[in-house]
């Protein structure tokens, strides 16, 4: 059902979004060497094919592009070569209370290492200042081991711990805050969402219908002003049973995670199947969106709990092969 262009023209929606997970990866010889160094309360650097001890060191040289591994140890004091005070620290950071961020300059390195300075005040701090590592009290292989840089000439170097085995595995927790502003077309999609609608667009009378709806048609680029409304029920186009747990998986596999194509609309999008067994399920299956209770809709897809069969006979292939 086509609904026209939109006789009010609404603000587009906006919300704060949050994306945390940790990140772990392998560290291969050259980080490697890093975070080991610093689990041992040392601080490696590598030297580059022009001479040059960078720390920390990069994986590769960037003139020859030859993995580096001509480890350098350098010293545990360093100059500030340029700071910027933090007056309002964010949730981990180093400190819950003002202090300087610096690139340090290593005795013995040739670049310069971004790091917390614990100093109580920007009078404290200047280019040029001696500064000094402050290890933590347990090192893991980070950069966290590093606690801060503080004022002065160097202490005595930490003991090393028991661990002798080089750090191959770190894991990086990442918290990001920020605020999605959605495009016009996301956003009257959305609030139709909100209404227990699936509203598409399309270019005008003739046009394909995406749903989600574009900003414009990929094949002229002419706007997709022109709303549609479309049925819940659809087809399955392609799929893929999901048999491999993984973390945070909320549904205990086999399960099927397929492209459904609405009636009515050009473009199918990924929903799960449920109520069938996995092994069920097929291209051109007849399904249905089971919606959650109306007290729970918001401005999201997940309104729909799922897609499941409607028992009604499956739809011919040539009537969706070109949707695939």
């Amino acid at each position: 059902m086509s609904l026209g262009k939109s006789a009010v023209a609404e603000p587009p929606l906006r919300a704060p979004l949050n994306l945390q997970f940790d990140y772990t990866r392998s560290t291969g010889p050259t980080i490697g060497a890093f975070v080991t160094g610093l689990r041992d309360g040392r601080i490696v650097g590598a030297r580059g094919s022009d001479g040059r001890v960078l720390v920390p060191p990069p994986e590769y040289d960037a003139i020859t592009h030859e993995p580096l591994v001509d480890f350098v140890e350098v010293g545990q004091t360093g100059t500030v070569v340029s700071w910027t005070w933090n007056p309002e620290p964010l949730s981990g950071q180093p400190f819950d209370r003002p202090f300087a961020w610096a690139l340090i300059r290593l005795d013995g390195a040739d670049s310069s290492l971004l790091h917390a300075v614990d100093v109580s005040s920007p009078d404290d701090i200047e280019t040029g200042l001696r500064v000094r590592v402050r290890w933590a009290d347990e090192r893991v292989g980070g950069i966290h081991d590093i606690v801060a840089f503080e004022p002065g000439e160097a202490g005595a170097a930490p003991a090393a711990g028991a661990d002798t085995e080089p750090v191959a595995i770190i894991t990086t927790p990442l918290d990001l805050h920020y605020t999605h502003t959605a495009s016009p077309e996301e956003s009257w999609y959305l609030r139709g969402l909100k209404e227990g609608k699936l509203v598409g667009g399309r270019t005008g009378p003739g046009g394909k219908v995406y749903i989600p709806p574009r900003g414009a048609s990929p094949t002229d680029g002419v706007p997709t002003k022109e709303h549609v409304e479309l049925p819940d029920k659809g087809i399955v186009t392609t799929f893929c049973i999901v048999n491999v747990p993984f973390m945070g998986q909320q549904i205990k596999p086999p399960y099927v995670a397929a492209y459904v194509l609405l009636d009515g609309a050009d473009i199918p999008f990924l929903h799960l199947i449920l109520e069938c067994d996995a092994s069920e399920v097929r291209m051109g299956m007849r399904v249905e969106a089971k919606w959650r209770p109306r007290e729970e809709w918001d401005y999201t897809l997940k309104n729909i709990e799922y897609f499941r069969p409607t028992g009604e006979p499956d739809a011919d292939f040539d009537t969706f092969k070109h949707h695939l």
